[in-house]
């Protein structure tokens, strides 16, 4: 159970670091970013990365945009990655297409399927009108 908490809620450095635990390990420890622990304000609106950001700003990875953001406290300015709403709007028009696509082609396979079965059932009452 605490392993699923983990992954949900990652502990930060000072949380599992124990009391007798060693101070000097071989990783790194990772600043946790100011807008993790305090308020902040977003200075600029999200923004589409580009090439050098992208290949620069480990931000930039996750959605490809980022925002600056000013955290009220520290008075830092970091970037953060954010969710725009054109890719948003991308993307769900690029679902909704594809919805709109199976349907077609469900109905379709269900227009030639009615016909085969129907063709069946005439070929079928034909065979019986001629048998009498």
């Amino acid at each position: 159970a605490r392993a699923a908490a983990d992954h949900l809620f990652p502990r930060s450095p000072a949380e599992t670091t124990g009391p007798g635990s060693d101070k000097h390990s071989a990783s790194p420890v990772v600043a946790t970013p100011c807008w993790h622990v305090e308020e902040f304000v977003v200075a600029q609106e999200c923004t589409q990365c580009t090439t050098f950001e992208a290949k620069t700003m480990p931000e930039c990875s996750p959605t490809g945009f980022i925002e600056r953001i000013n955290c009220a406290t520290s008075q830092k300015n970091e970037y953060k990655s954010c969710r725009s709403a054109v890719m948003e709007a991308r993307a769900f028009w690029r679902f909704e297409g594809a919805m709109i696509g199976v349907a077609v082609i469900f109905a379709l396979l269900v227009v030639c399927r009615q016909r085969v079965l129907d063709r069946k059932a005439l070929e079928k009452v034909r065979k019986q009108i001629e048998s009498i």
